[in-house]
């Protein structure tokens, strides 16, 4: 397994060599009847393990494991995982000088061992100041397919499909919010393995293929995340789909209260779907059997049990590649552009998955150039006479906002500072003169970004949703800068719905130095 000449250090000061490590390598595999085989650049210890019978694991029960010593291999770390369960494959990845590359594969027997896995191995302190970060691991077996002709069906798009690529499972397409008979232009792809959906992207890639006479444009779809049972099992959330643009929040829980009146607590529709919450998990789950399927004003609606969002987990996942084991979940659901499409149809940033469908896309604003002919007559008009429709970024909407409810625009101060690993973070400040006051004269988001324009972004975001927020406290929060300036004689203040953006962001720490030498609370 390794040559006999070669050293190793194990981290700890001892040199261990290369006849060493292949004793400790025979004796695991003694000790605990597994196979080891190298190929293709990995080592894997079992897959299956002794005895057993049956296909492998199902998705889900794999992890991926990474920051791993590079002198350490499957004798230290076997014992590691097998703390959380049986495992089924380790997959060590190797380098040809017989170091492994850092990061390695662990498949268990079941998925709840993989999340314990996360659990309690994710951050674990493998060696003196050694830390591992372990995450679910997924094959994506899923394509993004844009540029579709609207008016073709599912059936047609699944036929296509499978006449020009291999191991074609299934085709998920959304109608049209406007347009039920219409698709949304895209569809989703599901193949019957990774690498039959790698083998179709490779074919389908280079931007000249078409379908139908029309350019296709093909990527992966982002991959879906996993949400263990445990948290599953306390959701009472619906996810109601295929609604009608007309169709009214109170219609709505008016045909989801029928069956049991007072069973619903509350609901938020967004455009063509919406999120029914229920006061009792059980009649929640009741709610859906019954209700799936059902024809609500004239649409026959899908429902399932809604996927909450981990947001904490994710941002985390983005600083380090590992989720903090000591931090709060915080588990929110999905809201309308957590699943939106990517400019010039690139895949939907789909991080939330519905019951095995995903999230929704958002409202269909049309963002596509149109031939500027001689002659035609133009009419100069100011940004502040659009609907806030028109706009689709969040400090074009402050903006919009502030100017609508007569106040100065907003006042945006830029702050950096230096993350552990030497890259520049920035964060806004911003102050809207006409509501500051003594108990909070600006908003600052809690989180920093690495370029500056998802910095501005969040900032307006973080705004926008504290000012909403307020609005709708005003009655009982009379310390916040809108409520107080409501009591002053404010006219008509504009109700606002934020839209959320997300972005790879660093946490802004209770007391963090930024660049201008003063220490901003979080």
């Amino acid at each position: 397994m390794h040559d006999e000449s070669t050293d190793v250090t194990n981290g700890c000061g001892k040199i261990r060599t290369g006849t060493q490590n292949e004793a400790a390598l025979l004796a695991l595999m003694e000790k605990t009847g597994y196979s080891m085989v190298q190929e293709n650049g990995q080592r894997k210890f079992g897959g299956p393990p002794p005895g057993w019978e049956g296909p492998p694991p199902p998705r889900g029960c794999e992890v991926f494991v990474g920051k791993i010593p590079r002198d350490m291999y499957e004798d230290e770390l076997v014992p590691v995982f097998e703390r959380a369960g049986k495992i089924y494959e380790f997959r060590l990845m190797m380098e040809f000088s017989g170091e492994n590359r850092g990061y390695a594969f662990v498949m268990y027997t079941t998925k709840e061992e993989a999340q314990l896995a996360i659990r309690i191995l994710n951050n674990y302190e493998i060696r003196p100041g050694k830390f591992i970060g372990v995450c679910v691991s997924l094959d994506n077996c899923r394509l993004f397919i844009g540029a579709i002709p609207k008016e073709k069906k599912k059936e047609e798009i699944l036929d296509e499909m499978k006449k020009v690529t291999e191991g074609v499972v299934d085709v998920i397409v959304y109608p049209s919010a406007t347009d039920k008979t219409k698709n949304r232009g895209f569809a989703f792809v599901e193949y019957e393995s990774h690498r039959a959906a790698a083998m179709a992207r490779r074919k389908l890639i280079p931007g000249t293929f078409q379908l139908w006479g029309h350019t296709i444009q093909v990527d992966w779809a982002d991959p879906e995340k996993e949400v263990d049972e445990e948290t599953m099992q306390r959701v009472k959330v619906l996810y109601v789909r295929n609604l009608m643009i007309s169709t009214t929040e109170d219609a709505i829980k008016a045909e989801f209260n029928k069956f049991k009146p007072g069973a619903v607590e509350r609901v938020k529709k967004l455009r063509d779907y919406a999120f029914v919450h229920f006061f009792n998990r059980e009649d929640a789950v009741a709610a859906m059997s019954i209700m799936n399927g059902k024809c609500i004003d004239g649409a026959s609606i899908e429902v399932t049990l809604a996927k909450p969002v981990n947001k904490e987990s994710t941002w985390r996942q983005h600083l380090n590649g590992q989720i903090s084991p000591n931090s709060e979940n915080i588990l929110v659901f999905a809201n309308k552009e957590d699943g939106h499409q990517k400019s010039l149809g690139k895949p939907a940033n789909l991080s939330i998955r519905l019951n095995g469908q995903h999230s929704p896309s958002p409202p269909e604003i049309e963002r596509c150039t149109y031939p500027f002919f001689p002659g035609t007559k133009l009419t100069p008009i100011s940004m502040y006479s659009l609907k806030s429709n028109h706009f689709s970024s969040a400090v074009m909407h402050l903006d919009y906002y502030c100017n609508k409810n007569n106040w100065a625009p907003p006042e945006y101060y830029l702050y950096s500072t230096t993350s552990q690993d030497g890259k520049v973070l920035l964060v806004y400040k911003i102050v809207i003169p006409t509501i500051a006051n003594g108990s909070q004269s600006y908003f600052m988001p809690d989180k920093l970004c690495t370029t500056l324009e998802d910095a501005k972004e969040l900032a307006a975001q973080f705004t926008l949703l504290h000012l909403d927020y307020n609005f709708r406290r005003s009655s009982v929060n009379s310390i916040s800068p809108v409520s107080a300036t409501l009591s002053s004689g404010t006219p008509s203040v504009l109700p606002y719905t934020s839209r959320p953006y997300f972005y790879p962001s660093y946490p802004l720490s209770p007391t963090i130095l930024l660049a201008n030498g003063s220490h901003v609370g979080q």
